[in-house]
């Protein structure tokens, strides 16, 4: 039996020293054991999930998710009602992910390092996610609930690209500062780092060199400092 197991069947001293203790006393401590259990199922699940999708670039089936996670495919039905589903599920763990791990940093250094820093940021995130958003753009527009996580992900790509190169585009009028996000982003979509290694063979540093080079192309010079008074 399992450490968690024994837990769940084991009374506390308290309850061990009054054998009257109500069932309804000990139900919340079963409960919540079979709670956190089916919670860890789901989410080595999910991971089992996105390991095959990025193995594979393509939708696993439930045989090999099941196989991978270490579970039966009765498993996964039981706590997702289908594949797409669970698609949606790995998908939201894999935005809580990035969305941790992604904090801007280097956001008050000079405009060399700002924009290296993004880059790096941006490179990291296309090589660990780029698998899951083709299969995430698989079939989306049959999906309102995929569509709507395809729009978060770019806003967040957006909300990092204005908060690296704010000294820059706050010296532009509204609709350029717009336009020149739109250009930022679309540069440094998930698919122009696929083009840059899967069909020209680029290395990492040399794909990163194309987009700080692009970068520093499009970004207007940044305001120059207010003078010390």
């Amino acid at each position: 039996m399992m450490p968690m197991d024994r837990a769940i069947v084991e009374h506390t001293p308290s309850e061990a020293a009054n054998p009257r203790a109500s069932e309804a006393e000990i139900r919340p401590t079963r409960v919540d054991g079979r709670h956190l259990r089916s919670e860890r199922t789901k989410r080595l699940i999910v991971e089992a999930y996105m390991v095959l999708v990025r193995e594979g670039a393509q939708m696993p089936t439930a045989v090999q998710i099941a196989e991978r996670a270490g579970y039966s495919v009765r498993s996964i039905f039981e706590r997702f009602p289908d594949l797409h589903a669970l698609r949606v599920a790995a998908t939201d763990y894999a935005i809580g992910e990035a969305k941790a791990a992604g904090m801007p940093r280097d956001l008050d250094a000079d405009r060399d390092t700002r924009i290296r820093s993004q880059v790096e940021a941006r490179a990291t995130g296309c090589e660990r996610w780029l698998p899951l958003w083709r299969v995430l753009n698989a079939n989306a527009s049959d999906s309102a609930e995929l569509q709507q996580r395809i729009k978060v992900i770019r806003q967040l790509i957006v909300m990092r690209i204005e908060a690296m190169f704010r000294p820059e585009l706050s010296a532009l009028p509204d609709v350029e500062r717009k336009r020149t996000v739109l250009a930022l982003e679309a540069l440094m979509d998930f698919e122009s780092w696929a083009r840059m290694k899967e069909m020209f063979g680029l290395s990492r540093e040399e794909a990163c060199n194309v987009w700080i080079r692009a970068i520093d192309r499009l970004l207007p010079p940044a305001p120059p400092a207010p003078p010390i008074s």
